[in-house]
């Protein structure tokens, strides 16, 4: 077993190389590709993954007069598995765009919401074994509301929850998407201080 409490380890002997790379299929924003790759061992496997362009996620604070705070959530149906899933606001990128601008712009378009004060969490890598996506996460408060924007064939409900729901809906089952479990991880550590977030304060019309 590879201690890792002190000093990082040395990736050699755990890095695969690329040797030949096939497209199998380009779509309007994702690709998917079989690679062969060579092993630490020397010895060749193959290797299928999608590339994508990368998203965001916002977990967005309604701060009430009485100092209780509400989340921003949406529920919105995904077709692969064929259910309707509880959400943070969220949206892939833009080619070229930055991905603060992306957070911004995706929290306006999905909720109606714009942000006065932001801060960068981290990032989420959600599928390591056979994809390229990174979520990119975002907290906002300050919230003002205003009216979505959402793209056509976009159908979603945006509600509020305080954080107890949140976890409970976690701990039943409820709440099975990737991201927003990371995000309920993530909110759970710097509502209690053991995490710290650096706020920027932005300017809105």
């Amino acid at each position: 077993m590879t201690d890792l409490s002190h000093e990082r380890v040395p990736d050699t002997g755990l890095i695969e190389e690329k040797v030949d790379s096939q497209e199998l299929f380009k779509g309007h924003f994702l690709q998917a590709f079989r690679d062969t790759v060579r092993l630490p061992s020397s010895a060749l496997a193959k290797r299928e993954y999608v590339v994508h362009p990368g998203a965001v996620m916002i977990i967005p604070l309604l701060e009430g007069d009485d100092g209780q705070v509400q989340l921003v959530l949406e529920r919105q149906f995904r077709y692969p598995i064929g259910q309707v899933m509880i959400e943070f606001p969220a949206g892939k990128l833009d080619p070229g765009e930055d991905c603060f601008h992306c957070a911004q712009r995706e929290l306006l378009e999905e909720t109606g919401y714009s942000a006065t004060h932001w801060a960068h969490a981290g990032v989420l890598h959600p599928v390591i074994a056979y994809s390229t996506e990174f979520i990119d996460i975002w907290f906002a408060r300050g919230l003002r509301a205003g009216s979505q924007k959402l793209d056509d064939g976009e159908f979603l409900d945006v509600f509020t929850a305080n954080m107890t729901q949140l976890l409970q809906w976690c701990a039943q089952g409820q709440v099975t998407d990737g991201k927003t479990l990371t995000g309920a991880l993530w909110l759970q550590n710097v509502l209690s201080g053991a995490w710290s977030l650096e706020w920027q304060e932005v300017s809105i019309a």
